[in-house]
């Protein structure tokens, strides 16, 4: 081979390797997240990150997700601010917007179920099966939905065992099926958020207030709310998205979407609700450790908030139907069945 040809042969593979290079990195995709919890949240370390870790690694650094420093908009904000892409993916709780997501409610009832990861999982498989179609969530590529497992009733200077002993007590809380729950067990709601609670608990304005146990630590509510009133099927719950601009993600290539459904879904939902499965005992462990009273609700409590959820089921099934569910009653079932089946494996 001469000199010339070896240099020709040299330049050209050269050639050809900045060519693929460039190509790729014409290709890549910069996605910005906007998260409204402090860097120091287990949501953020344990399950933002990971994920934005993920996308990188399964598609080969051709996407990647920066989690901005500071949130874009507040927290009710952020379904709009993936679906109008302001953001290119968000995460936030349908909760914040009840009147948009009514059929969602089901699952923030009482009593469905303390194992975080089961109902992630059981709610993903309720949104692909009864919702997906569903014009209110339009514009957006849902990549992963989740609950809390169970919120709980905490006051900060009393026991909480029966229903006499909410009357007139005033209760921090965040949406329309923890409201109608304090309002029919003779409570006093005042909405706020959570990061409220301690300013709120503080200056007096409320007795008490609606958290998972991971929240009264995470939110730094130990000394405020020492009294925890425990029901064992939740006595609450709230429902989560993970979404992305539509057009967004429609811009993506094939390989790159294709990457990314295999770790999105029911597979990220479950992501989510394992992460609470190991907060939740945890923060009950440390707050028991200090000594807190925490309590099992009485059967007369339990019975008082059971027949408050057969009402409020059968005016959610009318509410559905008019928010474009077909068979609310189906629906609610398949959550139920899907979540018994699987928090028993």
């Amino acid at each position: 081979m001469t000199t010339f040809t070896s240099k020709f042969l040299k330049g050209a593979v050269a050639a050809t390797s900045l060519l693929a290079t460039t190509a790729q990195f014409a290709s890549a995709e910069s996605l910005t997240m906007s998260s409204w919890v402090p860097p120091t949240h287990f949501v953020h370390t344990d399950f933002l990150v990971p994920f934005t870790e993920k996308v990188a690694e399964v598609t080969e650094g051709r996407v990647t997700v920066t989690i901005l420093p500071a949130p874009l908009a507040s927290p009710p904000q952020h379904w709009e601010l993936a679906r109008t892409g302001v953001a290119d993916i968000t995460w936030g709780n349908f909760t914040y917007e009840p009147e948009r997501f009514v059929s969602m409610w089901f699952a923030e009832f009482p009593n469905a179920g303390t194992n975080a990861e089961a109902q992630s999982r059981a709610l993903w498989q309720t949104y692909e099966t009864h919702l997906s179609d569903n014009a209110v969530f339009d514009g957006v590529k849902m990549l992963a939905v989740g609950m809390f497992g169970g919120g709980q009733l905490h006051h900060g200077s009393k026991t909480l065992a029966t229903p006499a002993d909410l009357e007139s007590q005033k209760f921090r809380m965040g949406g329309p099926i923890q409201e109608k729950l304090l309002t029919a067990l003779g409570a006093v709601p005042v909405a706020a958020p959570a990061t409220k609670a301690y300013e709120m608990l503080e200056s007096g304005v409320i007795d008490g207030s609606l958290h998972t146990m991971e929240s009264v630590v995470n939110f730094r509510l130990e000394d405020s709310l020492e009294h925890h009133t425990i029901f064992p099927n939740g006595f609450y719950d709230a429902t989560f998205f993970v979404i992305m601009n539509g057009a967004k993600w429609d811009g993506l290539s094939d390989q790159d979407k294709t990457a990314i459904e295999g770790i999105i879904g029911e597979t990220l939902s479950a992501k989510w609700g394992e992460n609470f499965d190991v907060q939740n005992p945890a923060a009950t462990e440390k707050l028991s450790a200090a000594g807190h009273d925490i309590v099992e609700a009485s059967p007369e409590l339990i019975a008082a908030v059971d027949t408050i959820y057969d009402t409020m089921v059968a005016d959610w099934l009318e509410s559905a139907k008019t928010a474009g569910v077909t068979d609310p009653q189906a629906m609610l079932d398949f959550y139920n069945d899907t979540y018994t089946s699987l928090a028993g494996q």
